[in-house]
């Protein structure tokens, strides 16, 4: 999970994020990752709309955004 995260920040990568909070609760986030530690990291969160820590180990899933482009022509 670490090293999927680590490539995000390097290659400005948007996530769609599953992630267990400390009471339970699952919640998906839309996260960019800004930072990467050895056990948490930093990211932007769309949901909250500011930068949050989050804990590696809680991660259940990450999936890369693609960000079509649309040409005019």
């Amino acid at each position: 999970m670490r090293d999927q995260l680590v490539k995000s920040a390097e290659y400005n990568q948007v996530l769609d994020m599953m992630y267990i909070a400390k009471d339970g609760s699952i919640s998906k986030r839309r996260i960019y990752v800004l930072q990467v530690g050895e056990a948490s990291f930093r990211a932007f969160c769309f949901l909250r709309k500011s930068k949050r820590t989050f804990t590696i180990d809680n991660v259940l899933a990450l999936v890369p955004i693609v960000m079509k482009e649309s040409r005019v022509i």
